[in-house]
């Protein structure tokens, strides 16, 4: 296979196949939090995934040029944390002054991205697979747009589900987990299309 249709499989499996949300249950405090409406929705896909990008490049550099030669790849969870703190650090200062409507929306979940296993995830799972620094970014991309899809389908339904008439139990979150189950079920028709 070509290397252009290597970094395609790897695409659609990172944010279909092996979808974070919906085949390994990452990510689920902000995928909750931030689903409600589609809105802030699509601005967190948009700054979890350039986070996600620029994180996996940083990671891979670091590990690359550093980790390897000095032999300290031990050190890898400390660092990479520490690479993705710094940039959400500097991303929600940006946000705060570019959009400051669009940071307000988020609020506490900009600063829970610094934290997100996903986030961690993506720059270990790289580290692990030996992957270039373009398949690095191809598959924060993918984790990252992947990551937005299921925050969108799932604010957009949590969006319908204000309208209906829910039993009073199933309430706000409770339905939620049910809804994100089914949306789960489905995400499983993808598994076995590409193994990674």
């Amino acid at each position: 296979m070509s290397d252009f249709g290597s970094l395609i499989e790897l695409f659609v499996a990172a944010s279909l196949i092996n979808n974070f949300v919906f085949t390994r249950f990452l990510g689920l405090c902000i995928f909750f939090g931030v689903s409600k409406k589609v809105e802030t929705a699509v601005g967190m896909t948009i700054t979890f995934t350039a986070v996600m990008i620029i994180s996996s490049a940083l990671s891979w550099l670091i590990y690359t040029y550093a980790m390897i030669p000095l032999d300290i790849t031990f050190l890898k969870i400390v660092v990479f944390i520490g690479i993705v703190a710094a940039f959400v650090q500097s991303a929600d200062i940006i946000m705060r002054k570019i959009s400051p409507g669009l940071y307000y929306k988020l609020g506490v979940y900009l600063a829970l991205i610094a934290t997100n296993c996903i986030i961690l995830a993506v720059p270990l799972i790289n580290a692990a697979e030996g992957y270039s620094l373009i398949k690095s970014l191809v598959f924060g991309l993918g984790s990252g747009l992947g990551f937005g899809l299921a925050l969108v389908i799932m604010a957009s339904i949590r969006e319908k589900l204000e309208l209906a008439q829910v039993p009073r139990p199933f309430q706000g979150l409770p339905l939620a987990f049910v809804t994100t189950g089914l949306i789960a079920l489905a995400f499983t028709g993808f598994s076995g299309l590409i193994t990674l």
